[in-house]
């Protein structure tokens, strides 16, 4: 059989879609805000400030001018790659086991991508290392709103957030939680011992929470990730503010020689390399759409 493994071979469309559909269901950030159209390289954005408002004209009378402001956003690319070593022999293996590898390559590279768009959207993050990228100039964790959560009274917290982003002039659409927020707003009950909030379960298959569309991944703290606790529950916003899409799509490659990274000369060790390999365009149009909730300090 043919070898499906060589130095230019292509990820097979249905298993190149299989990797950009389990990125997006793996960020909440996707699930909440929604991809739109990019063009490679970094872009400004002209975002409106202060909406227009219509005037009424009397019979012959003169228009006058529709006070606006714009000011301009940038939608910084983003490049990100995950490279997986294999067996030299998989190369010399039939068709199926290399489908089989191609398949582990697009189930780990998807989940790995769809954190990766939370992590550098919400924490400026490099998901490898867990610490701030200078790369990243803003994320959505940057916003000065911020509701506190005391007591346990996590509807309190909630509210309070979705106040602040209404205060300022926008309407929540969506809530990113943390499992420790969803789980603690599944659980509340009132006096009588019966579930407040009965149509939260205690995973992450919510979408809906008064009235906003919800996500809950552990990508909100970033707790498998942050080499420093970031004591983020959640963020209320209208997510339409924040901008992302793929500016290139996933690639893969092969690498037979040297040390592509860091573990050592492949040929030595009987081994190849594959890598994925996207660029994210991502821009924040305006931080004062997004309040987060926080944890009390300590």
């Amino acid at each position: 059989m043919a070898a499906l493994i060589t130095n230019d071979f292509e990820i097979p469309n249905n298993i190149a879609q299989g990797i950009f559909k389990k990125a997006q269901a793996g960020s909440a950030l996707a699930l909440l805000s929604g991809a739109r159209p990019q063009k490679f390289g970094t872009s400004t954005n002209w975002v409106l400030t202060a909406a227009p408002k219509a005037e009424i004209v009397g019979e012959g009378a003169k228009k006058s001018p529709t006070p606006t402001a714009y000011a301009p956003k940038t939608v910084t690319p983003v490049k990100l790659q995950v490279t997986m070593r294999f067996s030299q022999e998989v190369q010399w293996a039939d068709e199926d086991v290399q489908i089989g590898v191609l398949q582990d390559l697009s189930e780990n590279a998807g989940i790995a991508l769809g954190r990766a768009l939370d992590l550098i959207g919400i924490h400026k993050m490099n998901p490898l290392s867990g610490e701030t990228s200078e790369l990243l100039k803003e994320g959505i964790g940057d916003t000065t709103k911020a509701a506190t959560l005391t007591d346990d009274k996590y509807d309190v917290a909630v509210e309070a957030a979705a106040g602040l982003i209404i205060n300022a002039g926008y309407t929540p659409t969506g809530i990113a939680l943390d499992p420790a927020l969803s789980f603690g707003i599944a659980t509340m009950r009132d006096t009588t011992g019966r579930r407040m909030y009965p149509e939260l379960g205690y995973g992450i298959g919510v979408t809906n929470l008064e009235g906003m569309k919800a996500a809950v991944s552990d990508t909100i703290s970033a707790k498998g990730e942050a080499k420093k606790a970031t004591n983020l529950l959640g963020i209320v916003g209208q997510f339409d503010a924040f901008r992302w899409g793929v500016q290139r799509s996933v690639g893969a490659h092969l690498i037979e020689f040297g040390d592509p990274d860091g573990l050592g000369d492949l040929q030595r060790q009987n081994q190849i390399a594959l890598r994925a390999e996207v660029v994210y365009g991502v821009g924040i149009m305006d931080l004062d759409a997004f309040a987060k909730i926080v944890k009390a300090s300590a």
